[in-house]
């Protein structure tokens, strides 16, 4: 009787340890639990924010990008979230660009307490963009609320700035900078990589390793990528392999002109317009794109190409940055290291005038004489650019050269349709201006670019999410990439999430 009972003691043990073997394999290999919910940039090129919740409930951000635009659509974006911003543990910033960054002091100002990751020299650039876009958003506020009052209705609504440069001061106490190529953690089984991804000073992709359940997974980020063999920054570094990637798609169904065509082009257009006797107006972002442009001029006045004409950066934000541009050399590649041995100022010439003084930009509105002016905004929705516009839209001598992505419903993405008229500061303009488009400025890879940038995931990748692009550019290089053996490739709308 009791050899029976040790052998049932006997069975049911190995019973125990055959189940407890089955099921911690299991467990050992079952899907992980963490979600990726798109929160912005999806099917648009603004508004980056993606977020990433772990199976521990741990959340953090992929950029807080501002929507730059006015589709009805998109009305109440930048007021509310997809998320607790109370609730959040981290930000990890691509860059500094205001469609990434631009909702970070209202993630403050709402709750969020966390650190915000993110490059030395992105660090440097938040610390004015981020007050201007304050400025611009009290500014805003400000002109509505004027407007409202003298309608004279009852029940009239004020409207409170998106937030204040108190918010945006407060903030930057919360970032924490990192170098390239440097493994940090956010979480005890969470690190990250910034690599730079050539696209504005301080930007980066970000590799973010995830341990759960005896797995690791990589996620990856491409935020903005750059373009090879363009001045001043390093060309973009592909990532190591991962096995999610979610990634831009800007220009996925273009591809620039190249040198020497695109400095011929420049040329032709600065020529042009000086034979009429007219202004050239470049909008163009404070970051990147001004500094790319102002280097390019200081190149062709060094080789005496550039013909006599005074330029203006009429841009505060574009100074202080430029200032910055210059206190990070560590971003700079070969290239402008080696032309610095010959002209130590790279941002500056002898026809050159950075200008701050709202007077002086008012009084370049008012000049007929010959001028190339660079101000911002690059979509031309905002800032002096503005002014500079309504005044020499309707202007058959003058000449309005876009260089970059302008969103579609913003000034810069009319003009960039072709439209005869255009609104602006309530009155309607007729386009007589010449507009040129220089697309080979832009700071985002095209397509070729894009795929090159793709090509080292090839076998690892299990799934590729496409945003930051509009809807039917994705679809053009999602078919455009399954040529190249990406297969499995989603592109998310707005509010989606995957489970990974």
């Amino acid at each position: 009787m009791q050899l029976v009972r040790n052998n049932d003691q006997i069975f049911q043990a190995k019973t125990i340890v055959v189940i407890t073997f089955i099921v911690s394999n299991y467990l050992q290999f079952e899907p992980l639990d963490m979600k990726i919910t798109f929160c912005g940039a999806a099917r648009e090129v603004t508004g980056s924010a993606h977020l990433i919740t772990l199976d521990d409930g741990f959340q953090f951000l992929l950029d807080c990008g501002l929507y730059q635009g006015r589709d009805d659509d998109m009305k109440g974006f930048n007021t509310s979230w997809r998320f607790k911003p109370e609730q959040l543990d981290a930000l990890v910033l691509s860059h500094a660009h205001i469609d990434h960054s631009g909702r970070i002091p209202k993630l403050h100002k709402d709750g969020f307490k966390g650190s915000i990751y993110s490059t030395h020299a992105t660090r440097s650039l938040c610390s004015i963009m981020l007050l201007d876009s304050a400025f611009i958003q009290e500014k805003d506020a400000q002109y509505y609320n004027k407007r409202q009052s003298k309608k004279k209705k009852k029940g009239i609504k004020l409207r409170e700035p998106l937030y204040t440069r108190k918010h945006a001061e407060a903030v930057m106490s919360q970032f924490v900078g990192f170098g390239y190529e440097r493994w940090f953690s956010i979480h005890p089984n969470v690190r990250i990589l910034f690599r730079d991804a050539g696209h504005i000073l301080g930007s980066a992709s970000v590799t973010i390793e995830i341990k759960e359940k005896g797995r690791t997974i990589r996620l990856g980020f491409s935020g903005d990528i750059g373009r090879p063999n363009r001045p001043i920054l390093r060309d973009p570094l592909p990532m190591d392999e991962v096995d999610y990637l979610i990634c831009e798609s800007t220009y996925g169904d273009k591809e620039h002109e190249m040198p020497p065509a695109e400095i011929e082009h420049f040329l032709k257009v600065i020529k042009s317009t000086l034979d009429r006797k007219g202004k050239l107006i470049i909008p163009a972002f404070s970051i990147g794109r001004t500094q790319e442009i102002v280097h390019l001029l200081d190149q062709l006045e060094t080789e005496g190409l550039l013909p006599k004409i005074p330029v203006y950066v009429d841009s505060p934000l574009a100074v202080n940055a430029t200032t910055i541009y210059d206190a990070h050399p560590e971003c700079y590649d070969s290239d402008l290291n080696e032309y610095m041995l010959i002209d130590d100022n790279p941002f500056g010439f002898n026809t050159l005038i950075y200008n701050r003084d709202v007077e002086v930009s008012k009084t370049l509105n008012h000049t007929h004489d010959p001028c190339i002016i660079i101000s911002a905004s690059g979509m031309m929705n905002a800032g002096r650019v503005k002014h500079h516009l309504y005044h020499s839209i309707s202007d058959k001598k003058d000449t309005i050269l876009i260089v970059g992505y302008c969103a579609p419903n913003t000034p810069g993405g009319k003009l960039r349709a072709g439209v005869d008229e255009i609104k602006l500061f309530g009155d309607h303009k007729e386009v007589r201006a010449k507009i040129e488009i220089m697309d080979s400025f832009s700071a985002h890879a095209d397509r070729t670019e894009l795929l090159d940038f793709l090509r080292p995931q090839r076998k690892s990748l299990k799934k590729l999410f496409l945003v930051h692009g509009d809807y039917d550019t994705q679809v053009a290089f999602k078919d455009y990439l399954g040529k190249f053996g990406f297969n499995n490739v989603a592109i998310p709308v707005l509010g989606q999430t995957f489970n990974l």
